[in-house]
């Protein structure tokens, strides 16, 4: 069999293996295609417990648009089409809710904002969570988080939201409240509610019980009555929008959750001796971002198996944090029990990566340098066809080897017979 698989923006990477060893190449679902214009508006003017965007905005003194930061394959600027007729003569800013990312380069501000960006340059603000000056303290979860969160939110009006709902592989989706925490959060803020990550309860297509979601949930109760239109979108394989609901930040978001399970639970018959798990572009941004590609193909993987991620990381290593952590220690269990002595914001991605690392083998296929994947229990390959030959070597040559195309945002499931 011959396959293409993605790499970085543009790129493919040929490979070629026995029909035989191919035990699934899994990508998104495949689904209807839709008119997104139509679907856009019909959300837009119907939307879910809520005014209709126009009497929205009809009373509005400003409005703050919460838009997603490059990292997310978010189709802000296909909405900003659809109502930019409405807003062009508002009293509007934008803030990029990079949580505790870096800001974006112009690459991504052109992503995200497409034709839009010089039209609304002036009035785009970047969120930067290090700046405490830039944060306001609106109260406490009942799990103890602080909720500090940037003052721009708290001074407006009136907020609008641009998300995007995918699954997401400890807060159980993205989308909604996660434009808030963490992504107009301090970072202090965000550290407190990302340490649950840790716990069992914290993963994929999760909500109830998880304690990621619900110290989410309970956060934002403090600002119940802040005026908030939320427009979540849901997009499929082929990154067209498949899904929009619009409204109540946190109606809006469940009523997106099951078009995000249409496309992105995949079925699987059984799991593999290897799986090639993607980080397709924009999510290929650098190996912090990259880890969840790591953490839904290791659901697709057998004990003792091979796990090979495949990702540009484009911008080299990203967040240092968690890259300190597992390059100072001798092995992944030892990076779980440093974790269990103190946590730092960043850890829940070196616990997810050393997690994996005690039941199976992690390779990488990126442009990083060797050294620095060596030093986090990662397998440096350049090349995928011979980490593929490597691997069957190892494994045997009957193995069988699932490739998740889409692997950031695709949870494979296994069928139940």
């Amino acid at each position: 069999m011959d396959l293409q698989v993605p790499y970085g923006k543009d790129e493919k990477l040929n490979v070629s293996l026995p029909d035989t060893n191919v035990l699934n190449v899994v990508y998104p679902n495949k689904v209807a295609e839709q008119n997104e214009t139509e679907i856009l508006l019909k959300a837009v003017e119907h939307p879910i417990k809520s005014k209709s965007f126009a009497d929205f905005l009809s009373d509005a003194k400003d409005v703050l648009f919460i838009v997603n930061d490059g990292t997310r394959p978010t189709p802000t600027a296909k909405v900003l089409d659809l109502i930019y007729e409405q807003i062009k003569n508002k009293n509007i800013k934008f803030l990029i809710a990079t949580g505790a990312h870096r800001a974006p380069t112009q690459e991504e501000f052109d992503f995200i904002f497409g034709k839009y960006y010089e039209t609304f340059n002036d009035q785009i603000h970047i969120h930067d969570s290090k700046k405490e000056e830039d944060m306001v303290h609106i109260g406490t979860s009942k799990n103890g988080t602080e909720m500090y969160v940037n003052r721009l939110g708290m001074e407006a009006h009136k907020i609008v939201i641009i998300g995007s709902v995918e699954p997401h592989y400890f807060g159980g989706y993205t989308g909604g409240r996660k434009s808030f925490l963490p992504g107009i959060a301090s970072r202090k803020t965000i550290a407190q509610n990302h340490k649950h990550a840790l716990k069992l309860e914290a993963h994929a297509l999760v909500l109830d019980g998880n304690p990621v979601h619900e110290d989410m949930i309970d956060a934002l109760k403090i600002i119940a009555d802040k005026e908030i239109f939320s427009i979540q979108t849901v997009l499929d394989g082929e990154r067209r929008l498949y899904g929009v609901t619009c409204g109540h930040i946190h109606e809006s978001f469940y009523a997106a959750i099951d078009k995000a399970k249409e496309v992105f639970c995949v079925k699987i018959p059984e799991k593999a001796d290897i799986v090639v798990s993607v980080a397709p572009y924009p999510m290929d941004v650098d190996l912090y971002q990259s880890q969840k590609a790591l953490d839904n193909g290791k659901l697709a993987l057998k004990p003792d198996g091979i796990l090979i991620m495949v990702s540009k990381c484009r911008t080299g290593i990203g967040e240092p944090t968690f890259f300190e952590l597992l390059s100072s220690c001798n092995s992944p269990q030892e990076t779980l029990e440093k974790i269990d002595k103190g946590y730092k914001l960043g850890y829940h991605k070196a616990a997810k990566m050393a997690e994996i690392g005690t039941w199976a083998e992690t390779w990488g296929v990126t442009d990083l340098d060797d050294k620095d994947m060596n030093a986090i229990f990662i397998k440096p390959f350049h090349n995928l066809q011979e980490a593929l030959n490597k691997a069957l070597e190892q494994k045997g040559r009957d193995s069988k080897v699932i490739f998740l195309m889409d692997g950031s945002i695709t949870v494979p499931l296994v069928e139940r017979r």
